[in-house]
């Protein structure tokens, strides 16, 4: 109960009895099952602390907010809200922070980092003071280190832990991010940033927004979808309360960058490890804990394959879970991933071997993951155009059974926006093959942007 109440340690507690203990009775005190009401605490930032960040803030021409995943642990998306209705600073969020500010809010930029948008990627590029509210500053969204190229930036961090507070040798203000954002509002009374910067990323912002439209749009109800299309089609189904979840392959980097996040809960990604197989048992989790919630479990098929038999619960138990399951034939990020190192999508596509040469370019293989849902007990509605889609998702989203929408998506059309910055992953030094030599090449010309901010 202590880690669980700590504000900085709190998680996921493991209580492993061993099996004698399990059955061994026991005269406990009652006053040990007594009902107990464990609070949270809110530190309040230190005066010191708090007096040089609002100075740091005050002398800022293009202050950033950076919102991490501790905004939502703290329930201060109010608190996020009223400071930048106030200033005017900007707000990005990381994969954990996304719906930390409605998306139609005019500051809310969105996503940032190497699945960003164009607008925050570019603020941040230029930024002189990023103000990080509950983040790690993971890889992904600091771009591998690549992405603050201010000469001058310096960074401002809101954070519960120490530890977290301190990266990228930023002033601190170690404590609750409601209280802290609280603080800083009513120390900041009367400032606000220059209409010209307000302006500029309003901007930025339309032209992102005309991005995701077209990204959404499909030209041919017809035609078979996109995955962006299949985005689009979802976006027009749900409602501000739905729960969208994902947690691996090519989604979360479409999400991030697309998603129009409308509920601080509604966005719910567990990106920190990727964890393949996480959707359908969360989605279980969160349609117990909110049971007239609509709820989106959205799996590609290397991720169905990890982890699909936690259907059969949602069947035994009733909960009408919403299963998006998106067929590409293969491994669709990693294949990505793999060709931008120099591996030529090797073996992620579900396909046989190709007799001649031993590659997997033969046939596709016969899998069938809609009969399978099926088999588990699972309605299941098959889409096979943008239309029957659509009326496939508003079919599961008024049901009240566990649902199944099967989507097989064209991966030769229209694919999402590209990264709008790096991340690093590692490419072989020495190699024979070309596209191993060039991706080596553009590895050593990103990896030359690369600060440290010391």
């Amino acid at each position: 109960m202590r880690v669980l109440s700590d504000p900085a340690e709190t998680g996921a507690v493991t209580l492993a009895l061993p099996q004698d203990v399990q059955a061994e009775a026991y005269d406990w005190p009652q006053e040990f099952f007594a009902e107990r009401v464990w609070r949270v605490r809110r530190p309040a930032p230190d005066p010191v602390e708090l007096a040089e960040a609002v100075g740091a803030i005050r002398s800022a021409r293009r202050p950033l907010i950076v919102a991490g995943g501790g905004v939502h642990h703290s329930e201060a998306e109010g608190a996020l809200k009223a400071l930048v209705d106030a200033t005017g600073i900007p707000v990005t969020s990381t994969q954990a922070g996304k719906g930390s500010l409605r998306h139609d809010h005019p500051a809310d930029l969105g996503g940032i980092g190497h699945t960003g948008t164009a607008v925050a990627d570019d603020l941040a590029r230029t930024a002189d003071l990023v103000i990080g509210v509950g983040t790690r500053y993971s890889d992904f969204t600091t771009a591998s280190g690549t992405l603050f190229q201010n000469p001058d930036v310096r960074f401002l961090n809101l954070n519960i832990t120490a530890f977290d507070a301190h990266k990228l040798a930023a002033r601190t203000v170690v404590c609750d991010a409601r209280a802290g954002l609280e603080a800083l509002t009513s120390a900041l009374a009367g400032h606000r940033v220059a209409g010209a910067y307000e302006t500029e990323y309003a901007t930025g912002k339309e032209r992102w927004d005309q991005v995701v439209d077209a990204a959404y749009r499909a030209a041919d109800e017809n035609a078979v979808p996109t995955q962006t299309q299949l985005l689009g089609a979802l976006d027009a189904v749900v409602g501000d309360e739905d729960v969208v979840i994902n947690a691996a392959g090519s989604l979360p980097g479409d999400l991030h960058k697309l998603w129009r996040a409308r509920s601080p809960r509604q966005y719910h990604l567990e990106y920190g490890y990727s964890c393949m197989g996480y959707e359908i048992p969360a989605a279980i989790g969160v349609q117990q804990a909110t049971p007239d919630t609509p709820v989106w479990a959205l799996v590609g098929d290397g991720t169905y394959l990890m982890m699909p038999t936690e259907l059969v619960t949602a069947v035994q138990e009733g909960l009408p879970i919403n299963l998006v399951l998106v067929q590409n034939h293969g491994y669709a990020s990693i294949g990505g991933l793999s060709e931008s190192v120099g591996g030529e999508r090797f073996g992620t596509a579900y396909r046989y071997r190709d007799p001649a040469d031993g590659s997997y370019t033969g046939a596709p293989l016969p899998v069938d993951l809609a009969a399978n849902a099926a088999s588990l007990g699972m309605d299941v509605l098959r889409a096979k155009t943008v239309r029957e889609l659509r009326e496939a998702l508003a079919t599961a989203r008024a049901s009240d059974r566990p649902t199944c929408v099967y989507v097989e998506t064209d991966t030769a059309g229209p694919a999402a926006p590209p990264a709008e910055a790096w991340w690093d992953v590692p490419v072989a030094q020495t190699a024979s093959r070309e596209a191993a030599v060039r991706a080596r090449t553009e590895y050593d010309r990103q990896a030359a942007a690369r600060r440290t901010h010391l």
